[in-house]
């Protein structure tokens, strides 16, 4: 599905009717204290075939995109989801998501998935997204997933500690000078308008 994008296809299970347990993990989000991981870019091209009729960019590919991003920025900071999955019977199941559309993607532009951790509890993880073009660098969309930690059986459970050090804030400084933003365009994008996507 990924074949042309210069990234690894992730294996993330997603939960299209989650359980009582799931929906009353998510609730626990409500109060929880964000904070600012490190970021890693994941660079992708967009195929004629990820465009639809008006030419641009099928509003759900965006999503596959938040996919690539995540698992690139699991993979940089030195653990990827595959290992969480086999060794650890840990699954990270799609509870919420949504995405802001500013500008139109179309057929092989050169694009950015920045991605970092937004907030991270016990039972959950929350990705934040942004997507820009290179090269003037204009953030195009913006968006968040929020995950549930789940055991094979789908029953919630807590992210093992060897994989929470990853995102907690006391290693920002460390994990973040390893990051690919640091080693590529640092600056933000402008906020551009909307535009809404053909669905």
């Amino acid at each position: 599905m990924l074949n042309s994008l210069s990234v690894t296809q992730s294996t993330i299970k997603m939960s299209k009717h989650p359980s009582p347990e799931t929906q009353e993990t998510v609730h626990e989000t409500d109060h929880a204290q964000p904070f600012q991981s490190p970021q890693h870019d994941a660079h992708i091209r967009v195929r004629y075939a990820e465009t639809d009729q008006m030419g641009v960019v099928y509003y759900g590919n965006y999503y596959t995109w938040f996919e690539v991003g995540r698992v690139e920025l699991c993979r940089a900071l030195g653990f990827s989801y595959r290992e969480m999955e086999k060794d650890d019977d840990s699954f990270i199941v799609v509870a919420e998501s949504k995405c802001r559309y500013r500008r139109p993607a179309k057929f092989d532009d050169a694009l950015r998935v920045r991605t970092h951790v937004a907030e991270l509890q016990r039972r959950t993880i929350r990705f934040a997204y942004e997507i820009y073009r290179d090269p003037d660098n204009e953030l195009i969309a913006s968006g968040e997933t929020l995950h549930v930690i789940c055991d094979s059986l789908g029953r919630p459970k807590s992210l093992p500690e060897k994989y929470r050090h990853f995102f907690t804030p006391k290693d920002n400084r460390a994990a973040g000078s390893h990051s690919t933003h640091e080693k590529r365009h640092s600056h933000d994008g402008d906020n551009h308008g909307s535009h809404s996507q053909k669905k």
